[in-house]
């Protein structure tokens, strides 16, 4: 083996290890009561007929990634839910590692469950990171388009990222990407130009019967470039964040876990028969 594997290896484990000590609230919400959405006695209203799943991102689960929007929704009148997909053995709390296709396989179970017990036709889809991305491979290639009206994905990696440019070092270390395919799959899968995004992008972006919506952020240092976020189609709306208030700072991580203006926009594209204007002081409402 070579040294600078024998090095990698590790410090992968390292970062999987770091990223559980780095959610102090999930161990707490592993054992928490009951949130108030996954609530399968809800029954959609007219107003809002469609059910909400909401899929996180890597590095997360299916609590911490909603402690904001979950609420959000819920107040505006809809069924809320979520999921945690994509666990490796061994690696508690935290999901989002596995295999991106088996991942939405898990979606498409998941989405089938509460269609079951909202009595609902089809859910609208609202991801974060990797669960902006996930979905389109559920709806692409596992009958997903006739279960779902509304996909909005936040700060996606559609087309994968660079990382400011550190994926293009990979070819400099010979079996560097082996080695995180087989420690962590989901991560490898991200990478731009990756076999997972190749078949995924291929044929193009979208598949009709969904209304797809992006939300990025100009400061977006995790999924690079952030323009390679949007979507092209016929039925696409793509938001920089930035566009809508110039002072938004928000990151990759807080434009999914806590920017209001980001989810005023999410309702805005759950709902658009009653959209409003997305500004600055979206934040307030």
């Amino acid at each position: 083996m070579l040294p600078w594997k024998r090095v990698l290896r590790p410090l992968t484990a390292l970062l999987l290890t770091a990223a559980v000590a780095a959610l102090p609230t999930a161990a707490h919400a592993a054992s928490a009561p009951s949130t108030g959405w996954n609530d399968y006695t809800c029954k959609p209203s007219a107003a809002h007929p469609d059910p909400v799943v909401l899929v996180h991102g890597t590095f997360a689960n299916s609590t911490d990634n909603w402690l904001v929007l979950a609420p959000y929704l819920e107040a505006r009148g809809y069924c809320v839910f979520s999921l945690d997909y994509g666990q490796l053995p061994g690696i508690p709390l935290i999901y989002g590692l596995g295999p991106i296709d088996k991942s939405a396989e898990q979606l498409q179970a998941y989405v089938d469950k509460v269609l079951a017990a909202t009595g609902a036709t089809k859910v609208d889809l609202v991801g974060h990171s990797q669960g902006g991305m996930m979905p389109r491979y559920y709806l692409k290639f596992l009958g997903g388009a006739a279960k779902v009206d509304t996909f909005v994905g936040i700060a996606p990696d559609n087309h994968g990222t660079t990382l400011d440019g550190l994926t293009k070092l990979l070819p400099y270390f010979p079996g560097a990407e082996d080695v995180i395919s087989a420690t962590a799959p989901g991560l490898a899968d991200q990478i731009a130009g990756s076999a997972f995004l190749t078949k995924l992008n291929a044929g193009g972006d979208t598949v009709p019967g969904v209304h797809y919506t992006v939300i990025a952020t100009r400061y977006d240092e995790v999924v690079t470039p952030y323009s390679s976020q949007f979507l092209s189609g016929s039925d696409v709306h793509n938001v920089l964040i930035q566009n809508l208030c110039s002072v938004d700072l928000s990151e990759h991580a807080l434009l999914g876990l806590s920017d209001r203006i980001a989810f005023h926009e999410v309702a805005n594209a759950l709902d658009p028969a009653h959209a409003t204007t997305t500004n600055c002081l979206s934040a307030l409402s």
